[in-house]
C-alpha cells in the first residue's frame, strides 16, 4: 500500500463502526468512511466534541451537524497550501491520501527538470476537482492543463494554486468534458508527456454527457494514449470506485500505454496512517505507468 504519511495539517485520529475521526488542522471533524468495518472503542476525546459531524442518512447522502468550524479555512502540506469547507457528501474539497501520488509524480518531474531544465514538461489533469494534483505538478516544475466539468471546481483549483504561490505558474484551467476535450487536442495534435486522472464512479458532463466507469475507463485511457508525446514520462489512473480493485488499474495500464511505450506498470492501494492505533485506511486505488 501506498501511505500518504508526510502530512502535518492532516492526520486521521481514530476510526470505528463506518466512520473516521480527522484533524484538518486545528479542526476535528466526524465523516463516514465505508472502509471502516471494525468495531474499537471510541476513547478519544475527540468523538465526543468535533468541529462538524457528517451524519450519512439510511436514505442516501446525509448532512453536516456544526459545533465551531468556519466556513472555509486552509491546511498546507510541505509548500503547497489548500482552501476547505465542508460541501454536498461529506467532503471537504480535497482528499489527503492523494499526497502519495503527488510525491511520486512530483519526482518524476523534478528529475526530468534537473536534466533538462529548458525543457518544457506538459501534464494533462484530467477530472481535475480542486487541482491537489494540478498544483503538485506545478510546484514541481511542470506546465499543467487543469480539466473538470464543473466550473465551481475549477475556480477553488485557481485559489489552491494562489494560495500555494502559483497564481503565474504554467496551468491551464478549463471547463469541459474530459473525452471531448482529449479528442480535440488529439486533432490538434497538442501532446501531452504526462496524464493524470480521477475518474469517478458516475458523473455528467456539463452538456450532459454520460459518464459510468465499468463501461467508460478502457475506451477513455486507449483515447488518451493517443494525446501523449513519443515519449512521455507517466500515467497516473486514482479510483474510488468500490470494487475497482488495482489490478484492474494495472491491466489498463499495461494494454494500452505499456504496448506502445513500454516502460514499468505498478498498482497499488492507497492508504493514510491512524495515529491511535497504527492501523492504515484503506483510500482506495492507483494505477502507475512510467518510462523509467
Amino acid at each position: 500500500m501506498w501511505i500518504a504519511d508526510g502530512w502535518k495539517d492532516y492526520e486521521v485520529i481514530d476510526t470505528s463502526t463506518g466512520e473516521k475521526l480527522e484533524r484538518w488542522g486545528k479542526y476535528t471533524l466526524v465523516r463516514p468512511d465505508p472502509q471502516v468495518l471494525w468495531e474499537t472503542p471510541k476513547t478519544h476525546g475527540g468523538w465526543k466534541k468535533p468541529n462538524a459531524h457528517y451524519h450519512r442518512s439510511n436514505k442516501g447522502g446525509g448532512e453536516w451537524e456544526f459545533f465551531d468550524l468556519p466556513k472555509q479555512w486552509q491546511i498546507k502540506y510541505k509548500d503547497l497550501s489548500f482552501n476547505l469547507q465542508p460541501f454536498s457528501f461529506k467532503h471537504t474539497g480535497l482528499f489527503p491520501e492523494q499526497a502519495a501520488n503527488w510525491e511520486w509524480f512530483g519526482d518524476i518531474i523534478r528529475k526530468q527538470k534537473a536534466k533538462n531544465p529548458g525543457k518544457e514538461i506538459k501534464v494533462l489533469n484530467l477530472f481535475a476537482y480542486t487541482g491537489g494534483a494540478t498544483i503538485a505538478a506545478a510546484k514541481a516544475g511542470a506546465s499543467v492543463t487543469h480539466l473538470d466539468a464543473s466550473k465551481g471546481m475549477v475556480t477553488w483549483a485557481k485559489e489552491n494554486a494562489a494560495l500555494s504561490g502559483l497564481s503565474e505558474a504554467p496551468i491551464r484551467y478549463i471547463v469541459d468534458d474530459c473525452g471531448k476535450f482529449v479528442e480535440r487536442e488529439i486533432r490538434r495534435e497538442n501532446f501531452y508527456d504526462a496524464i493524470i486522472m480521477d475518474p469517478p464512479s458516475y458523473g455528467r458532463g456539463p452538456k450532459g454527457e454520460i459518464w459510468k466507469i465499468e463501461d467508460s475507463i478502457h475506451p477513455f485511457v486507449k483515447l488518451c494514449s493517443q494525446v501523449l508525446t513519443k515519449e512521455p514520462l507517466f500515467f497516473l489512473i486514482n479510483s474510488y470506485t468500490t470494487g475497482l480493485q488495482p489490478a484492474v488499474l494495472a491491466y489498463l495500464l499495461g494494454i494500452e500505454i505499456s504496448s506502445l511505450y513500454g516502460g514499468t506498470v505498478i498498482a497499488d492501494e492507497v492508504g493514510l496512517p491512524v495515529s491511535s492505533n497504527n492501523l492504515i485506511l484503506p483510500c482506495g486505488a492507483s494505477g502507475r505507468w512510467s518510462s523509467l
